[in-house]
């Protein structure tokens, strides 16, 4: 009678246990547990291309900069330098030499107007 008895809580159990199991398969193949894999499988690609991106992009600098000391673009200049920037002579009562030409030439250099490509033209 225990024999039978110790048989039918094993079946029982048995039984409870693999219904348990097929339920929570089927539960991992609703259409929504598939898209929440989906979705979390592609955050998880989505951090390891971003941290591969930074550890190009560490390698990349720490290459630069070992290019960078041995070209000698780290080291201080040992001339007098560059010279200083020179502005252009776009309009005449901004730049003196130009200025004082035309007050001494005023024939040879005419006062232009200050803005020579205004299409706001009455005609």
């Amino acid at each position: 009678m225990f024999r039978r008895t110790f048989w039918f809580t094993a079946g029982a159990a048995a039984g409870v246990w693999a219904s348990h199991k097929v339920n929570q398969k089927l539960q991992r193949l609703t259409p929504e547990s598939l898209a929440a894999q989906a979705a979390d499988k592609a955050l998880d690609a989505g951090h390891r291309i971003k941290d591969f991106a930074l550890d190009v992009r560490a390698g990349m600098l720490q290459r630069e900069a070992e290019l960078d000391d041995v070209l000698g673009l780290n080291a201080p200049p040992e001339g007098p330098g560059l010279p200083a920037a020179r502005r252009p002579a776009l309009e005449g009562e901004r730049h003196p030499v130009a200025y004082r030409a035309r007050q001494k030439y005023p024939e040879k250099y005419p006062k232009y107007p200050k803005h020579p490509n205004n299409r706001n033209e009455d005609h």
